[in-house]
């Protein structure tokens, strides 16, 4: 796209001169601009065909560019909520910006821990530093070579005591550089898991953030914005062309990449549709050719389509739902969900399967389970259901003397888990048959966020995958931990259980995998005693293509790598 005067034209708009006005009429059903002559830096009647004449050629030169490109165009039920990757524990705003930013340590194909912008680490003999052996000749999408300094300042950042990231680092300590290409990491005694948290901790040029003022992170959910809200700059297979929240972001391939392509992508341009029925409408039209989220009432209709592609399974990410633990609720009454009865009376009121027969199409699995069976750390029996039964919750509210028709707020995202609105809805009213009155508040991400993390809601929807970790010590850590500097940084609930905070600090520094796995399943198996938090199944994923994406591997941690997708833009 260029611009004019004050008004925007894609390279596929087509343009006329009449009375001296230049009429712009878009490729898409936008409205019909007419710009004055007057808009044109060039004024007078001389100048009018001249410079329809200069803009005709641009556009024609763009037109012909565009067609030769191998396009990816991602319709998402979602935009990102920032081009800072530090500003929310957001999976899918890091995983779209892992395109853009690059860790020291990434997971291949298949999952499996690989060298990225580190080629080699290894433990001295202190047992808690970590040496990390930089890959020479990389360069930022500015042109600044990849340096310590790089890795000493994102480290810096996303420790920071304001960073929403804070906890995917739990461990961490400091850095040090020891030479241009050495960086050495110090964390606060053994810990397992670095390299599975350093897959999510993307590295920033540290000149760029000094001269634009963002050494420090930003906070979608505070609402603290900076200079890498809107910019960015990494390392990585794809670089920002521009951003337009809300409407569209483009990517384009960064030809100096230190690695070897897997992938014949251009551009990749993310338009958020968040319309199922015109995200499903704008594949089978071809104006999109791939999203990741594929609505599961649709899939029938997308797997008989001749031009589209269905890829299906079932995702790590567990969906839950969450207590307060404060004194009192939202609407200044006693808070009754301090009561493991009462949690357990809200969960016997859900009908799990008709949740997912109906609202999930029989896509789903229903989980007992606050984490995934390919998760290291669960094991069958924590898989237990307790069994739909609203007798007996109504019983257990009367015997815990909760009042009829208590009052709660129930906070769902209309842009989150896959048919969040609809099971809320549904759960709201099985609540309802108790004798409870939820007051249902489903809204976007960015109105929701700030009351979850500021406890300033009830109960909440929560989805949890693991990630970066793909490990219990995940969820435990984040979730259910008491919070603690860099531990329970998704304890929205407030809830505090010492006996689950030590089997975790003590998994947490254990490095034999046996022992480690069974502390923390040991607390996995208190926090589903106590029913912490309701687990009400693994979500499904669909993600679908068009006939022109020839591959486009599935990953069940429902991460997109783009990195490894092919099109072809003849068929």
């Amino acid at each position: 796209m260029i611009y004019i005067g004050y008004c925007l034209i894609g390279q596929s708009d087509t343009i006329s001169l009449t009375d001296g006005l230049l009429h712009v009429t878009p490729s898409v059903s936008y409205p019909i601009w007419v710009i004055p002559r007057y808009n044109f830096i060039e004024r007078g009647p001389k100048m009018k065909t001249r410079n329809l004449l200069l803009i005709s050629a641009a556009l024609a030169g763009l037109s012909g560019a565009a067609q030769a490109e191998n396009v990816l165009n991602w319709g998402a039920n979602r935009d990102i909520g920032s081009l800072d990757p530090y500003s929310y524990g957001d999976s899918f705003t890091i995983n779209v910006l892992n395109h853009v930013y690059e860790g020291l340590v990434r997971y291949d194909r298949d999952l499996k821990i690989e060298p990225a912008l580190a080629e080699s680490w290894e433990i001295l003999e202190d047992n808690i530093t970590w040496r990390f052996h930089l890959r020479e000749g990389v360069t930022f999408h500015n042109g600044n070579p990849f340096t310590a300094e790089d890795v000493v300042a994102s480290l810096k950042r996303v420790s920071d005591e304001t960073s929403p990231l804070k906890g995917n680092l739990p461990a961490y300590v400091s850095s040090a550089v020891v030479d241009d290409l050495t960086v050495d990491i110090t964390l606060n005694g053994t810990y397992p898991l670095l390299l599975n948290d350093l897959t999510n901790i993307h590295i920033f040029d540290n000149e760029w953030m000094i001269e634009n003022n963002a050494l420090l992170p930003t906070d979608i959910g505070a609402g603290t914005e900076g200079y890498a809200t809107y910019n960015a700059n990494g390392t990585g297979p794809f670089s920002v062309e521009s951003r337009q929240p809300d409407a569209k972001t483009v990517f384009v391939v960064n030809p100096d990449w230190w690695d070897e392509p897997q992938h014949n992508l251009d551009r990749i341009e993310l338009t958020p549709v968040t319309s199922a029925a015109t995200r499903v409408a704008a594949l089978l039209s071809g104006e999109i050719n791939f999203t990741n989220d594929a609505p599961v009432q649709d899939l029938p209709r997308l797997i008989a389509a001749p031009n589209v592609e269905v890829l299906e399974g079932v995702d790590l990410r567990t969906v839950m739902i969450g207590f307060p633990f404060r004194e009192t609720l939202t609407t200044g009454e006693p808070n009754p969900f301090t009561d493991r009865n009462v949690r357990e009376a809200l969960y016997r009121a859900i009908d799990l399967d008709l949740i997912h027969q109906r609202i999930m199409r029989g896509k789903s699995r229903i989980a007992g389970a606050t984490i995934a069976p390919e998760i290291p750390g669960y094991v069958e029996a924590l898989d237990d259901l307790p069994g739909f039964d609203p007798d007996a919750a109504r019983n257990l509210l009367a015997e815990a003397g909760v009042p009829e028709g208590l009052e709660f707020e129930f906070n769902c995202l209309s842009d989150g888990l896959v048919n969040e609105e609809q099971f809320c809805q549904a759960i709201a009213s099985m609540w309802t048959r108790i004798g409870l009155s939820p007051k249902l508040d489903v809204a976007p991400r960015a109105v929701q966020s700030p009351k979850r993390t500021n406890g300033t809601t009830d109960v909440y929807t929560l989805g949890w995958a693991t990630l970066p970790l793909l490990d219990s010590y995940s969820p435990l850590l984040q979730i259910f931990h008491s919070k603690d500097g860099n531990a329970g940084v998704f304890n929205w609930g407030d809830w505090s259980y010492p006996e689950v905070d030590a089997l975790i600090d003590a998994a947490g520094s254990e490095l034999d995998l046996t022992t480690r796995l069974d502390l923390q399943t040991q607390a996995l198996q208190i926090v589903k005693d106590e029913m912490i938090m309701i687990p009400l199944h693994q979500q499904p994923m669909a993600w679908a293509v068009t006939q022109d994406v020839t591959d486009m591997p599935l990953f069940p941690d429902n991460k997109p790598r783009l990195w490894f997708t092919m099109v072809d833009s003849d068929s």
